[in-house]
């Protein structure tokens, strides 16, 4: 077993090629398995392009972090607080492990902002000191989209510090961030296109949950001020916890569709202006970016103490239209932590244990 392979690949360039040599001319004729690792996927994919010396000779398995369904059963928490414990672990077993079973969020971050070299702190430091040295542009336009910056524009002023990034040099680095699949980039989906309106987000939801709030929270932990961290954690939950669940209702509705109900639906994604007045959280289509055709239109609410009520759903039927390839007649749904309110007109909706099942 070889780790680190994608730093070996920069630092030797004669390395594919003797890899190539010595599996062809001794291992491959031998009962050996050889294992190459490395976190970098974007250089682990090119390893096995055909312009390389090592392509055909390997097949590829990329290492998932462990799923909403195994979270929960590793921590004992029902769905809407095994949701929350995805949000901040990202399902790195390591850092799953460190949540005792039954512990609340409040009880594990507590614990976590205690001990300056907790798994939950230390993950997230040595991932970005190893991919991304502290000076780097990358690494800034990474803390940008962190800190919840999601257009290429406030990327670009949030990132360049005195003035803004100029699009040949942020294009690139945003390019090369989705390569290693850091960073997501998310288009509108409707029956029209719409290339140009993207909206940025850290793939990861760990490392989106580190730069928003520990990385900044690590020097008062050290000093042991834990308590300043969390505070700041507790003020921003909500806001931050509303807009990070988005993408995994949506991989997780996308587990459970097609169904009887929309047997064609084979796209989850979100709509919006370029004002964001509306956005739409949800939107079930036949494929993606393009659609042929919009199944549903639907809204996330995740809070804890209230339901999806008629406000929500005068909001939703309000911004329908809006979203090229709908009409009056396009079915409602919502996805809530708390619930529905009674007599609403939704066509379906989804909790915390149906987002679970999704995952089983």
């Amino acid at each position: 077993m070889i780790d680190e392979v994608p730093w070996l690949v920069e630092q030797d360039g004669e390395f594919e090629g003797a890899l190539q040599t010595v599996w062809d001319r001794h291992l491959s004729a031998k009962p050996v398995l050889l294992i190459l690792v490395g976190s970098d996927i974007s250089v682990m994919e090119a390893l096995q392009s055909r312009e390389r010396p090592f392509f055909g000779r390997a097949a590829k398995m990329t290492v998932e972090p462990l799923h909403l369904a195994d979270v929960q059963a590793m921590t004992g928490l029902d769905a809407a607080a095994a949701v929350d414990a995805l949000l901040i672990t990202g399902g790195f077993p390591e850092i799953v492990q460190s949540w005792r079973p039954g512990m609340s969020r409040t009880d594990f971050l507590r614990a976590s902002t205690e001990n300056p070299l907790s798994p939950l702190l230390v993950a997230g430091e040595l991932t970005l000191l190893g991919e991304f040295p502290e000076v780097s542009r990358s690494r800034a336009v990474l803390e940008a989209v962190g800190s919840g910056e999601r257009t290429f524009s406030t990327i670009a002023a949030q990132a360049g510090g005195v003035g803004a990034l100029p699009a040949g040099t942020l294009t690139p680095l945003l390019n090369t961030l989705q390569s290693k699949r850091i960073v997501a980039a998310d288009l509108p989906l409707s029956t029209k296109p719409d290339s140009k309106n993207k909206r940025y987000r850290i793939a990861d939801s760990y490392l989106r949950f580190w730069l928003a709030f520990l990385q900044r929270g690590i020097p008062l932990i050290e000093r042991g001020r834990g308590d300043l961290a969390r505070t700041r954690i507790e003020r921003s939950w909500t806001a931050w916890r509303g807009r990070a669940v988005e993408p995994l209702i949506r991989e997780s509705l996308l587990r459970l569709l097609p169904d009887e109900r929309w047997p064609d639906t084979e796209a989850i994604g979100g709509w919006w202006n370029r004002q964001n007045n509306p956005e739409i959280d949800l939107v079930g289509a036949d494929r993606a970016p393009i659609a042929g055709a919009v199944h549903f239109l639907g809204s996330i609410k995740w809070l804890e103490d209230r339901p999806f009520d008629r406000h929500d759903y005068d909001a939703l039927a309000r911004a329908m239209l809006s979203a090229p390839g709908t009409d009056t007649h396009t079915p409602l749904v919502a996805v809530s932590r708390a619930g529905v309110g009674t007599d609403l007109p939704l066509a379906m909706h989804w909790g915390p244990a149906e987002l679970v099942d999704a995952w089983r």
